[in-house]
């Protein structure tokens, strides 16, 4: 193996590690991360189901803001809703 081989080896494989490393964590202070599949546990746990849907940017920016005028997360926010609109 070349010298110049080596050296890319070498690079590729610290680039890997500074990649595989932990991101930086802008919220380490408030709450501690969950890994997924405690979290997938504890989801199943309260009877939640992923239901993954698409749907225009507009609609997603005022579900949004929506959201975060109400102080709460997009998730609640959508569920309320959509209960509200099924109501018979």
């Amino acid at each position: 193996m070349k010298k110049t081989d080596l050296e890319k080896q070498k690079a590729l494989k610290l680039k890997g590690k500074l990649n595989a490393g932990n991101p930086l964590n802008r919220l380490a202070d408030t709450v501690p991360a969950v890994d997924r599949r405690e979290q997938r546990r504890l989801d199943q746990a309260a009877g939640l189901v992923s239901f993954p849907v698409k749907l225009h940017q507009p609609l997603i920016a005022a579900l949004n803001a929506k959201a975060q005028a109400d102080s709460i997360s997009v998730n609640e926010l959508v569920n309320t809703l959509l209960a509200e609109a099924l109501k018979d």
